[in-house]
C-alpha cells in the first residue's frame, strides 16, 4: 500500500515534449513486470511478445536515464529507482482505474446518472411527477437535479455539466436541440383589494400604468413577461425583482405590484389570478439538449420518457 504524498497536486504537462506523454504507454508494462518480477509472465499477462515487453522496459530506462530493474536470469528485481517510480505508477494506475469505473458508471443503462436542469416553477409538481414515473421503470438510475434560470442552465448544458434541461422559452440556437412539451397559461396576479380584483378576465394593456413585480433579468419568465407586455404596447415598470414565483406572489399580496405568473398549486390568500385575453399569455415549455452530443443510455432513456409526456406535462386549466 502506497501512501499519498503530502505535496500539493500538480497537473502533468501534456505538451509534445512532456515526460508524461512520452512515458505513459510504457508505465503499465513496467508495473506488470515489477509486480510479477518476471518478464515472461508479465508478457503473458499483457498478451504481448516477451521480446517486445523487454524492449519497452529498456526504452523506459533509457528515457529516464536510470536502471529500474536488476536482471537475475529470468527474474528481475526492482532497483531503488524502480521502487520510487513504481509507487507513483501504482497510484496513477489506481486513480486511472477509478476514473474509468466512474466513467462507465455514468453510462450504465441500469444505474447510470442523469444531470437534469429545470425551472424553479417546475420543481414543485411537474418534475417530481416526471421522476416518479421514470423511476417506476428505471429504479436504479441516479439523478443530479439543478434548478436555475434559463441562461445559466443553457450555459451549463453547453459546458457538459447538464445532460438535459426543462426550459421556457425554448432556445433558438443551432447548437441546441429543443422539443416543445406543453404550454402553460400565465395569469395576471393582483392584490385581493385591487381595483380589478373582481374581474375574471383582463387585457394586459389595462395594467400598463401599474407597477410590476417580476423575476430578475436573465430568467426565462422575465423574458416572457417583457415580451407579452411589449405585445400589449408598453414596457413594464418593474418595482421589485425576485427569484421565486411564490416570493413574487407574496409581494403582490402586500400590494407592491402586479405580476404575470403560472397558476399557484395551492391558493394564496391576498391575491387574485385573472385570465389575460390579449395577448394570449401562454409560455411554451420544452426539453433541450446539445445537438450532436452523444447521450449515455440512462440520459437517452430519460429524454425519451420526458418526450413521451408531450401534452401531459402540466395540468391544463
Amino acid at each position: 500500500m502506497y501512501e499519498s504524498s503530502s505535496q500539493p497536486l500538480h497537473l502533468a504537462d501534456l505538451g509534445q515534449d512532456s515526460s508524461a506523454l512520452q512515458l505513459a504507454p510504457q508505465l503499465a508494462q513496467f508495473a506488470a513486470v515489477a509486480r510479477l518480477e518476471h518478464v515472461t509472465q508479465a508478457a503473458q499477462l499483457l498478451g504481448m511478445p516477451q521480446p517486445t515487453l523487454s524492449r519497452a522496459v529498456a526504452r523506459l530506462e533509457a528515457e529516464l536515464g536510470v536502471d529500474l530493474l536488476a536482471r537475475q536470469g529470468r527474474t528481475v528485481r526492482l532497483t531503488r529507482a524502480g521502487r520510487l517510480l513504481l509507487g507513483s505508477v501504482e497510484r496513477a494506475l489506481a486513480e486511472l482505474e477509478r476514473g474509468a469505473e466512474q466513467a462507465r458508471a455514468e453510462a450504465d443503462p441500469v444505474a447510470g446518472r442523469v444531470a437534469f436542469g429545470f425551472l424553479h416553477t417546475m420543481g414543485t409538481d411537474a418534475v417530481p411527477a416526471l421522476l416518479r414515473g421514470f423511476r417506476a421503470e428505471h429504479p436504479q438510475v441516479r439523478f443530479q437535479l439543478v434548478q436555475d434560470y434559463v441562461a445559466a442552465m443553457l450555459e451549463r448544458l453547453r459546458a457538459g455539466e447538464l445532460d438535459l434541461c426543462l426550459v421556457a422559452p425554448l432556445p433558438d440556437a443551432s447548437d441546441l436541440t429543443a422539443r416543445p412539451l406543453d404550454e402553460q397559461r400565465l395569469y395576471l396576479v393582483v392584490p385581493a383589494d385591487h381595483r380589478l380584483a373582481g374581474r375574471r378576465r383582463i387585457r394586459l394593456a389595462e395594467v400598463a400604468d401599474e407597477p410590476f413585480v417580476a423575476v430578475e433579468e436573465g430568467y426565462g419568465l422575465r423574458v416572457i413577461t417583457d415580451g407579452f407586455c411589449a405585445e400589449a404596447g408598453f414596457t413594464p415598470r418593474v418595482a421589485f425583482e425576485g427569484e421565486e414565483a411564490e416570493t413574487l406572489r407574496g409581494l403582490v399580496a402586500a400590494g407592491l405590484g402586479v405580476a404575470l405568473l403560472p397558476p399557484a398549486l395551492v391558493p394564496r390568500p391576498g391575491v387574485v389570478e385573472l385570465e389575460v385575453t390579449a395577448p394570449r399569455t401562454r409560455r411554451a415549455i420544452g426539453l433541450a439538449w446539445v445537438t450532436g452530443r452523444p447521450l449515455t443510455p440512462p440520459v437517452a432513456a430519460f429524454r425519451d420518457f420526458v418526450l413521451s409526456r408531450r401534452g401531459r406535462l402540466l395540468d391544463h386549466d
